[in-house]
């Protein structure tokens, strides 16, 4: 699965069949990385694909020295479902994350 990091519209892509599946983000005070958002076409729906896009944006968080802080439901479902992502998060907006 090819995801793609779009740094024009700040968002991780994944596309397949003309559909978009994306995963949001904003720098906060350019400290920080903030996953805000997952939208996943109904037709990508149980393909691991939102597990892709954020696995993507916590790899390009290290890559580029960044803690993240979580505004994404699904976000903080995947942090607790893989804790070897935990360190990369912010603790001082997420001490229980």
């Amino acid at each position: 699965m090819e995801i793609i990091n779009n740094t024009e519209k700040l968002q991780f892509e994944y596309t397949k069949g003309g559909e978009v599946a994306k995963l949001e983000y904003r720098f906060y005070k350019q400290k920080n990385i903030a996953l805000v958002h997952t939208l996943v076409p109904d037709s990508m729906s149980g393909e691991g694909v939102a597990s892709a896009l954020a696995a993507a944006a916590f790899a390009y968080a290290k890559e580029v020295d960044k803690k993240v802080m979580v505004y994404c439901p699904f976000v903080a479902a995947y942090v607790k479902k893989n804790p070897v992502v935990r360190e990369q998060i912010d603790r001082a907006y997420h001490p229980g994350l």
